[in-house]
């Protein structure tokens, strides 16, 4: 599990409710730089079926700045070592 700063040449990535439990873990480090546009890709080969049941209808923020996660943007943003990206599904209410 993750916890503090992200050791040199990684990331930082925070995990939350669905994505959370369909991964187990609620943060972890990856390899920087990656470009944003690829990061879903990354995810699947790590977690098979993950973008099918939870990173299809979820928000992803860089830095807490939302991002686009449209494959036509590839290289509008670059997540750099030292960043934190969230992987936040969508909230229900009751």
């Amino acid at each position: 599990m993750a916890s503090g700063k992200a050791p040199p040449e990684h990331f930082s990535i925070l995990y939350f409710a669905a994505a959370s439990t369909f991964t187990t873990k609620t943060a972890e480090y990856l390899p920087a730089p990656l470009d944003a546009c690829l990061l879903f890709p990354v995810l699947e080969e790590r977690y098979p079926g993950i973008t099918a049941k939870v990173l299809s209808s979820c928000a992803v923020t860089v830095n807490l700045e939302y991002v686009d996660m449209d494959e036509d943007r590839v290289g509008e943003v670059v997540i750099k070592a030292g960043d934190e990206v969230a992987i936040i599904p969508p909230v229900s209410s009751g």
